[in-house]
């Protein structure tokens, strides 16, 4: 039997509404099964819907569940910023002060509170290093509509969802990008180019994912830790910037990276925009 179930909306990595990514949540989702978290899923049809639950760790604070409009993510970076924001807009009291623990498909996540913001700890890399498997990046090349020269490089940066990263000669090239979905069928894919000295961000990033019904996502917290952690492996990126996202879909994001010691923080301000019941 269906009940009420507490329910908020809000719009992560932006403080301004409506220039982020939507994130739905249920707050009180203990008692709903795969098929109905999915079904909500499809229906609310944004990036992602999360469903709280208790934690099954004892050193979680909660336990979030994430479905795109396709199935679930075993982690989801928007997901977690704005799924913390709702556990402690709605009552969560964290074990530790400042800081929580996210229980979620890759294990246990830190989360802290950084002033307005929070940020996320960028969990590390699955898989890394040059995509060498025969016919990627030809596939690539042909999803993004460029010739093989614009394509600096073609990395691994999967964190969890499956991320390979493609870097461009800049964010223009980026920004300019009119994929082939159909192409692109079956690739989790990220762009990255660095902007303009001077600019306020230094670097624009696409996300696309049309097998799990997202073609292209507005603001992607797991793809942007999974590109610091390489970029600045790699002497490409400072141990401190910011990254713009969703230029192309009439979104302005934010992504603030920073490093302490060998931990990279991904944060993002989180903007509720909708706060009810949902009836599941």
């Amino acid at each position: 039997m269906s009940e009420l179930r507490r329910f908020v909306q809000v719009d992560v990595f932006t403080a301004q509404p409506l220039k982020g990514n939507a994130l739905a949540v249920v707050v009180d989702a203990a008692g709903l099964d795969e098929s109905q978290m999915a079904a909500f899923a499809r229906w609310t049809n944004l990036s992602e819907t999360t469903f709280l639950l208790p934690p099954t760790d004892p050193a979680a604070d909660y336990r979030v569940r994430i479905f795109t409009p396709g199935g679930e993510l075993p982690f989801a970076g928007h997901p977690t910023l704005g799924s913390a924001h709702a556990w402690l807009a709605s009552g969560g009291d964290p074990k530790r002060p400042g800081e929580l623990v996210q229980q979620c498909g890759i294990g246990l996540v830190r989360v802290k509170r950084e002033g307005a913001r929070l940020a996320f700890a960028a969990p590390p890399l699955r898989r890394s290093g040059p995509v060498q498997e025969a016919g990627l990046r030809e596939q690539v090349l042909a999803s993004l509509r460029i010739p093989s020269a614009d394509l600096l490089d073609l990395v691994w940066v999967d964190n969890g969802p499956g991320w390979m990263a493609a870097r461009l000669k800049d964010a223009a090239a980026v920004r300019a990008l009119q994929p082939d979905f159909v192409a692109m069928r079956g690739l989790k894919l990220g762009v990255v180019g660095a902007q303009p000295a001077g600019a306020d961000t230094q670097f624009e990033l696409r996300a696309f994912v049309p097998t799990l019904g997202v073609p292209e996502d507005p603001v992607t917290g797991s793809l942007n830790a999974g590109v610091a952690l390489w970029l600045q492996a790699a002497g490409l990126a400072s141990d401190n910037y910011v990254a713009s996202q969703g230029s192309a879909l009439g979104r302005d994001g934010r992504v603030y990276v920073r490093r302490e010691g060998d931990q990279t923080w991904i944060g993002g301000d989180v903007t509720p925009l909708i706060h009810g019941q949902v009836r599941l």
